[in-house]
């Protein structure tokens, strides 16, 4: 079968594209699925560059988030029937996450354990389902789950380019905020505004904390006036201190990664000061992904998807997501 195999770590050289990789082969508590489409995550160039602490037995498919129609069901396989359509949960419970630890999506066929599969509405597309569990799914807990915003808030949101940021994007827009997203070029601007934020700012040029508190006031001490309500900032690294500055008095500080640094300079005067929250969340689950996939089949939203590849031509669209090319998710069809 065709597959994106991961020979050694590296770069993106040691990604191979092949047509005769080994079909995989059903297993007890297992299913085999035809994947019907897959996307990447920075992570994914995590992988490919080879992560301290983390040994992936090589080689390996890459690509964490799938989705597809199941083809073959081992033994002791109950509620499941040949022709579900499945999300599959990219986190298995006993060896770690797809597309690194054991095969993954980026491949016409798949084996995944029958506790990984979630059911898909009939409505909802391979291509907007394979876009959403780590992306996605990590946004709406940040957001949903843990309640942190409200209709009516100031968000400001960093990164907002990437997956995870084009996802806090539409659900905070979903939610009733006003919401100003930050990214690095005019163009991804432009689609961003087309996503729902109500303002835009090009951090290489503008100073997104300074700009926040000439917007909307200088915090305040004493009262809840200037500032924003919500920052959303899975960066960290150099974001972290200005971050601080611009909430307003009981603002919050959401945090779900570092990608610029996990090391920041701190400054704990904002924070008893201003009696800011710093709120963090990690990762997804189930439910996330079912209230997702519910979502959108209601219409309420639509992962951004930039661009669809053939898996011919993925290991390009892992490129573009190192090289922060793209807006959203890069989506891959067998």
């Amino acid at each position: 079968m065709k597959a994106l195999v991961l020979l050694q770590h590296g770069g993106l050289e040691n990604l191979q594209y092949v047509t005769d990789h080994p079909m995989p082969k059903v297993t007890d508590g297992h299913v085999v699925i035809k994947v019907g489409a897959s996307s990447f995550n920075y992570h994914d160039a995590f992988t490919v560059k080879g992560m301290p602490g983390i040994k992936v037995p090589l080689p390996v498919v890459i690509g964490l988030d799938f989705a597809g129609e199941i083809s073959e069901i081992g033994a002791n396989v109950n509620g499941w029937k040949v022709g579900d359509r499945v999300l599959v949960n990219p986190l298995n419970k006993t060896k770690g996450l797809m597309g690194e630890m054991l095969d993954g999506g980026m491949a016409e066929y798949c084996l995944v354990s029958a506790d990984q599969l979630i059911k898909m509405p009939d409505n909802v597309s391979f291509t907007d389902a394979a876009s959403l569990p780590v992306a996605y799914g990590t946004a709406h807990r940040m957001l949903i789950t843990h309640n942190t915003i409200k209709k009516g808030d100031r968000v400001l949101i960093l990164g907002a380019s990437g997956g995870v940021g084009t996802g806090c994007v539409i659900l905070a827009k979903q939610l009733g905020a006003e919401v100003i997203a930050c990214a690095s070029s005019e163009d991804k601007l432009a689609k961003l505004k087309e996503i729902g934020a109500d303002e835009v700012i090009n951090y290489k040029d503008v100073d997104f904390s300074k700009w926040a508190v000439e917007k909307y006031g200088k915090p305040q001490r004493r009262n809840y006036e200037g500032g924003v309500d919500v920052v959303i900032n899975f960066t960290g690294g150099d974001t972290w201190v200005p971050s601080l500055r611009c909430l307003k008095r009981g603002g919050k500080l959401l945090v779900c990664g570092a990608t610029a640094g996990h090391d920041p300079k701190e400054d704990l005067r904002y924070i008893w000061s201003f009696e800011l929250q710093v709120i963090g969340s990690n990762s997804f689950y189930i439910e996330n992904l079912t209230a997702l996939m519910d979502m959108i089949s209601k219409g309420e939203i639509k992962p951004m998807i930039d661009k669809i590849l053939p898996l011919s031509e993925a290991k390009e669209g892992l490129r573009l997501i190192q090289d922060r090319e793209v807006i959203g998710k890069v989506v891959v069809t067998p």
